[in-house]
């Protein structure tokens, strides 16, 4: 939450003056009926055509059923070794498919490969009834999440993408939630994935994200295509401390929308980056304490702080340490003793908070008289 607040208040004080692309304005050569580029750190839109217009997302879907499973994953719910079961209803999915088998086994981690990886609909749906119970109740789980994540042009009928009445998302919204995606960064590890083998090598995997080999920086996220949607992608890439989504929706071939999303990742590499202004646990100054055992205590930062600049601007950013007042033991590692605030052009943009790195004990009976009988001999100054 404090990394929040702080990107949020420094995107909200600094991005006032920036110059971002408005809807209908088509400046970049983006092939496709929608478009959006984010920062990913920050959330901040630096381009869109079109962005919240409903549209078909294909297997684009298939970002939202990857969330899901990674929330079940990190929030210990499921493990990578958990083994999934293959029902008939999950066998009987057909475009692209892993070739699942009714009553196959799979490990969790399996079925992740074949859904980054192959954009296995057959697999999506194996995990949402291993999650959910039925497919229709993750579809709830969804749309649940979409709306929690503010979402307001999405609405999902199924888990892979598959053409259907009532299933569609928009640019600003697939950026959203692939941003809500590579939070887990373990989905690197399938996202980022050129060929692999699954069943021993019987099956092979082959990414259908072309961007992964061939754009510098790429690690995910999502391709689509069908006969509605046309050709979809969520392509992500990371150059130094700066993460992109770009977005791309309905271009009309294959090619095309990996020229757009390369487009749109180009533009924002080489126009903006990201400043680390300080980092989580990151050694500060130590402070002083009355009444402990310890005249100081050592202490770091509590949380993490960047932000998104345009090149070659000069910016004046400025940091200033404020330590509690009076502070006086007992203080307990981790315990808030102060701020470190940031500005830019003298304007407040954020702060995080300082912690204590140790605990300070307060001091004995014995101790206390002991200073003050050394305060009463050397007035204050004692001898080494």
């Amino acid at each position: 939450m404090r990394r929040i607040i702080c990107f949020f208040v420094a995107v909200f004080m600094c991005f006032s003056g920036l110059t971002v692309f408005a809807e209908g304005d088509k400046d970049l050569d983006i092939n496709a009926k929608s478009a959006v580029l984010m920062e990913a750190s920050t959330g901040k839109v630096l381009y869109e055509y079109a962005p919240d217009e409903q549209l078909p997302i294909a297997s684009v879907t298939k970002v939202m059923t990857m969330l899901l499973i990674m929330e079940e994953i990190d929030e210990g719910r499921m493990t990578l070794d958990d083994m999934v079961s293959v029902s008939e209803n999950a066998m009987s999915y057909g475009g692209s498919t892993m070739f699942l088998e009714t009553g196959e086994l799979l490990s969790v981690n399996d079925m992740l490969k074949g859904i980054a990886v192959a954009s296995a609909n057959d697999g999506c749906v194996a995990m949402a009834e291993h999650i959910a119970g039925s497919e229709s109740s993750f579809v709830d789980m969804m749309n649940e999440k979409a709306a929690e994540l503010g979402m307001s042009n999405t609405h999902f009928m199924n888990t892979n993408g598959l053409d259907e009445e009532g299933h569609y998302s928009s640019a600003r919204d697939v950026a959203i939630m692939s941003r809500e995606l590579i939070k887990h960064e373990k989905i690197f590890d399938y996202t980022t994935i050129w060929t692999d083998e699954l069943r021993d090598g019987k099956f092979q995997l082959a990414n259908t994200n072309k961007l992964i080999r061939f754009y510098n920086g790429a690690n995910g996220l999502k391709t689509g295509s069908t006969s509605q949607a046309l050709c979809c992608l969520s392509a992500t890439a990371k150059r130094d401390d700066m993460q992109l989504v770009g977005v791309v929706l309905g271009a009309p071939t294959s090619a095309e929308r990996f020229a757009s999303a390369k487009t749109l990742l180009d533009y924002g590499f080489s126009h903006y980056n990201v400043k680390k202004l300080i980092s989580e646990g990151e050694e500060l100054e130590p402070a002083a304490v009355s009444k402990g055992v310890s005249e100081t205590v050592g202490t770091i930062s509590g949380g993490e702080c960047s932000l998104l600049v345009e090149k070659n601007k000069d910016d004046n950013i400025s940091s200033e340490i404020i330590l509690d007042e009076n502070l006086t033991a007992p203080i307990e590692r981790g315990q808030k003793i102060g701020i470190v605030k940031f500005a830019l052009n003298e304007e407040v943009i954020g702060e995080v908070p300082i912690l204590a790195a140790s605990d300070v004990e307060k001091k004995g009976i014995g101790s206390i008289i002991l200073d003050f009988l050394k305060n009463i001999m050397y007035g204050g100054n004692t001898v080494e």
